[in-house]
């Protein structure tokens, strides 16, 4: 079911088709390959898989992504730094593709580059506690300086809290919790760690647990 919701809501979200072509970039060792993998199954799309050698050049990458008509590209914002630095026609490569960054916080001057050369820019954030991303932002010239994160997924549900799990004000730190469909069940083996991880959730219903990030 998390993995089931994760992906129906990035499909809709991308508008994800038949004639959509992604180029899958990542390791399938990092949880975030599944959705490289999966949503373009699940949407009839084609999965352009990148060698490791490619991705690790990025002028490779580019005329990969070009010659495949790639649409749709997820990515750290390490990766899509080395791609924009290094390929002379990068606006060109971007030109109609729906991006995802995440895996690392994105710097505000690399989301202004990719917002005014892709198609789309979406931010993403979430452990893999709790199936890949649980909050998306789109990301136009200009917005970055905001330092978003985006809103919860669909069936997620994201808190800012205290130190006795009471909502901060609106502009003061705490610690993000997350809840919802997309939480896992806890650390095989690790009973203790999972105690101390997923803790009960006093917003939501009986029995709903919350992960502390």
């Amino acid at each position: 079911a998390a993995l089931v919701n994760f992906l129906g809501f990035f499909r809709e979200s991308l508008g994800m088709g038949p004639g959509d072509r992604l180029l899958a970039v990542t390791t399938v060792g990092f949880d975030i390959a599944a959705l490289e993998l999966f949503m373009p199954l699940l949407s009839g799309a084609t999965v352009v898989l990148a060698d490791r050698d490619t991705v690790r050049d990025p002028e490779a990458l580019g005329a990969l992504a070009t010659a495949a008509g790639v649409s749709v590209m997820q990515a750290t914002p390490s990766l899509w730094r080395a791609l924009v630095d290094a390929v002379p026609d990068a606006d060109a490569v971007l030109s109609g593709v729906r991006a995802l960054v995440g895996g690392e916080a994105l710097p505000a001057d690399l989301a202004d580059r990719l917002a005014g050369a892709a198609g789309s820019v979406l931010n993403v954030y979430g452990p893999t506690e709790t199936t890949v991303w649980s909050t998306a932002g789109a990301v136009s010239p200009g917005s970055a300086a905001r330092g978003s994160i985006g809103r919860p997924i669909a069936n997620t549900r994201v808190y800012v809290l205290d130190g006795v799990l009471r909502p901060t004000p609106v502009g003061t730190a705490g610690e993000l919790y997350i809840a919802g469909t997309g939480l896992a069940e806890g650390y095989w083996g690790r009973a203790g760690l999972t105690a101390e991880r997923f803790i009960a959730d006093p917003f939501g219903g009986p029995g709903a647990r919350m992960y502390r990030t």
